[in-house]
């Protein structure tokens, strides 16, 4: 497992900031988790470059982009989680990721729920990364966090969000020509060999367009 210190390379090629987290859990005693795969710096790069011609489209201020340092794959979500259950999912996150091998992906394609969300696909060895997933959820409930009912696992990257008029709730912008537009796009393929515990900080209040800041606080080897 790793664990402390200001930054660590992950086996896909990237790297995360790495944060101490004990002054902030102080002040709450609990964080706000998530299990992730996180692509590498390569598949990022390209992804980037792909949404910045998306980013040009007509009606594209109309939408809310996440940004790339933030780009990953949430495998399951924990919420909020008080201190004390810590050491607990971490034991229970080591035993899910030692149960799975490295596997193979790429981001390809994407799609959208109804209007709210575009999202990027993958391919490859998906089933994989669904068993992985499921291995995490049922890590944070035998962790004791409270989780939602299980649902299927879907693979899919966030990479922007439909703005709502207040009033009727309904999209400013329709997003069939950004799905359209990452019809053809693919990555390079990359190696999975890591499952990471995110920590979501919440945005500033009051500054708009502030986003979520994700740090990875821990991470572990599959297959080991």
């Amino acid at each position: 497992m790793n664990a402390g210190g200001a930054g660590f390379p992950n086996p896909g090629g990237r790297t995360l900031e790495r944060l101490s987290s004990r002054t902030s859990v102080r002040e709450t005693g609990r964080m706000r988790l998530f299990a992730a795969v996180l692509p590498p710096d390569v598949a990022v790069a390209e992804l980037a470059a792909r949404v910045e011609a998306l980013r040009a489209l007509p009606g594209a201020d109309g939408l809310r982009w996440t940004e790339r340092e933030g780009w990953h794959f949430t495998l399951a979500f924990y919420g909020e989680v008080a201190e004390e259950v810590l050491p607990e999912l971490h034991t229970r996150l080591a035993r899910a990721a030692h149960r799975h091998h490295p596997h193979e992906l790429r981001l390809a394609g994407g799609g959208r729920f109804d209007d709210r969300v575009v999202w990027v696909g993958v391919d490859g060895d998906s089933e994989a990364m669904r068993r992985l997933a499921d291995s995490a959820e049922a890590g944070g409930r035998r962790a004791g966090v409270p989780m939602d009912r299980h649902r299927p696992y879907h693979p899919h990257l966030t990479i922007a969000r439909a703005r709502t008029r207040s009033a009727h709730h309904r999209p400013t912008t329709g997003l069939a020509p950004y799905v359209d537009g990452l019809a053809d796009f693919a990555s390079q393929e990359w190696t999975v060999g890591e499952l990471s515990l995110v920590r979501s900080h919440p945005p500033d209040p009051g500054v708009p367009g502030r986003q979520p800041r994700y740090e990875a606080i821990a991470a572990w080897p599959l297959g080991h």
